[in-house]
């Protein structure tokens, strides 16, 4: 078992996780305040920017591959190095997703 160092970026919060451990477990066991729901990779609540360093991640199926490289669901992702994340961070997707939704009802109550 091998422990990393995950900082959380614009917080002056860091945790020590295993490789073998997911990052939300850790910040549970911690008292961090990561954004969660679902617990399963589904509802994507517990996205995180990653600035910096590796994870794993199989499960992350709401992500494209593009945006596994750079965004973890913490409530998948285990560190394969010392991470720097910037939580709350969702991917362009998820992002785009909502801003579409928002014109579209807009635009339905003119």
């Amino acid at each position: 078992m091998t422990e990393y160092t995950v900082e959380f970026v614009g917080r002056e919060e860091s945790i020590t996780v295993s490789d073998k451990e997911t990052i939300l477990k850790r910040c549970i066991e911690e008292g961090i305040a990561q954004e969660f729901s679902c617990r399963v990779g589904m509802c994507l609540a517990c996205s995180a920017e990653i600035v910096e360093g590796e994870v794993v991640q199989p499960a992350a199926r709401g992500f494209t591959e593009e945006e596994r490289e750079n965004y973890a669901l913490t409530c998948m992702a285990r560190p394969a190095s010392d991470l720097k994340l910037d939580r709350g961070k969702y991917p362009p997707s998820i992002e785009n997703d909502g801003a579409v939704g928002d014109a579209d009802a807009a635009a339905a109550d003119d």
